[in-house]
């Protein structure tokens, strides 16, 4: 009986397995940072948030706040949302990394991969643009946003690649 369960559990401990590797190296990353302020890929998705809200015409600065590991966006002269790590999306790309990688399927799973992240980090982008906007212009649906809609955006993404991968990839059969 077991038997008949064991591509599954090969494939449940192969995500496990994988999920858990990632998770300790960006922990050790990020422990790398402590009392520096944001981490450097964090603060690279804010630079570049506020270059594309610059250059839209949404006059953005960034403000440190190093003793709280954030930073602040200082959004049409009024400070509106502030980035810290949890803004990254990193997590969210752990655990799309260690579902697709937990269905091998050779080098075009590392092809498939390097796409599926670069969609992860440019919605991530536009997420938090998004909620600069809606809080800045609409604070009434800051929280709902924040909540609710963006994280709803950002982990459907993730849900829809997953959902590629596995019917046009991970699942099709090799001579059809």
């Amino acid at each position: 009986m077991l038997k008949d369960f064991k591509p599954v559990l090969g494939i449940l401990l192969r995500f496990i397995i994988i999920y858990l590797v990632l998770l300790f190296a960006y922990q050790f990353y990020l422990n790398s940072f402590k009392a520096q302020g944001l981490d450097h890929y964090s603060r690279m998705i804010a630079e570049q948030v506020r270059f594309i809200q610059s250059k839209l015409g949404i006059a953005t600065q960034l403000y440190d706040d190093v003793a709280k590991e954030q930073v602040w966006f200082y959004v049409k002269q009024k400070y509106v949302t502030r980035m810290v790590e949890g803004c990254n999306a990193v997590s969210v790309m752990i655990l799309f990394l260690s579902f697709v990688f937990a269905f091998y399927k050779g080098s075009k799973t590392f092809i498939f991969a390097l796409a599926g992240l670069l969609i992860l980090y440019l919605m991530n982008v536009a997420r938090i643009m998004g909620l600069n906007i809606v809080t800045r212009d609409y604070p009434q649906y800051n929280k709902m946003s924040h909540d609710y809609l963006f994280p709803a955006v950002i982990y459907g993404t993730v849900v829809v690649l997953w959902l590629v991968w596995i019917k046009f990839f991970a699942l099709k059969h090799e001579n059809s």
